[in-house]
């Protein structure tokens, strides 16, 4: 039988929400508008998975490490992206309620962060074997930078992680005229910096929250 651990199942928690307000939504409104979002927290629960092997592995093989570290960041964009579903409420039909689908929606961009912030975290905890606090903080800024970046991509480029694969050289030529002109992508920057500091804000924030409540008359 397999064991959950307490993360695992308050995952399994949200899921099972989002899943019981989608049959809901079928039945009621007789479409699968919104069905997506099942498929978008699977690909968010993979960097959550791979963050957790690169933790819970016993072996010590550092280009194993290395292959985790970066299958990690290609798919942890996935799990920053769902927030963005969020612009769907702007073209929502009369066919549901507008609340209801603000819920669903909701809770599926909690879900996607949990799952981010906690791959986030497992990975700060490999970094702190090897390097000091000061040093990790700056690369999880830089990997929520390049995160945010991801979740651009993929929302107003239309890319996705498996076009790395399956599309590497247009895929990479398009980052590249992004990072080579600037000005000309004035917007891509801009979404990606408001997004880096709310990601930033949010996860040292969360990580705050325990030792703040800890503190004696809260």
């Amino acid at each position: 039988m397999i064991k959950l651990s307490s993360i695992e199942k308050l995952l399994a928690a949200f899921i099972l929400f989002v899943a019981a307000m989608l049959i809901v939504r079928v039945a009621y409104a007789n479409n699968l508008r919104y069905i997506f979002l099942l498929w978008n927290l699977f690909l968010a629960w993979i960097p959550f998975q791979i963050s957790v092997v690169l933790t819970v592995s016993k072996h010590n093989n550092k280009w194993i490490n290395y292959f985790l570290l970066a299958a990690w960041l290609l798919f942890f964009p996935n799990a920053l992206y769902i927030i963005t579903d969020l612009i769907h409420l702007e073209n929502s039909r009369a066919d549901v309620p507008v609340w209801f689908d603000a819920i669903l929606i909701f809770t599926s961009s909690v879900t996607g962060l949990i799952m981010a912030f906690a791959s986030l975290y497992q990975v700060e905890k490999y970094l702190q074997k090897n390097m000091k606090q000061k040093h990790i903080n700056k690369l999880l800024v830089a990997a929520l930078f390049l995160g945010s970046f991801g979740v651009y991509i993929g929302r107003f480029l239309r890319w996705n992680s498996w076009d790395i694969l399956a599309n590497p050289v247009s895929l990479l030529v398009e980052i590249a005229t992004h990072i080579i002109m600037p000005i000309h992508h004035f917007r891509t920057w801009v979404v990606t910096l408001l997004l880096t500091g709310l990601f930033s804000l949010l996860y040292f924030s969360i990580k705050k929250l325990p030792g703040y409540l800890q503190q004696p008359g809260n």
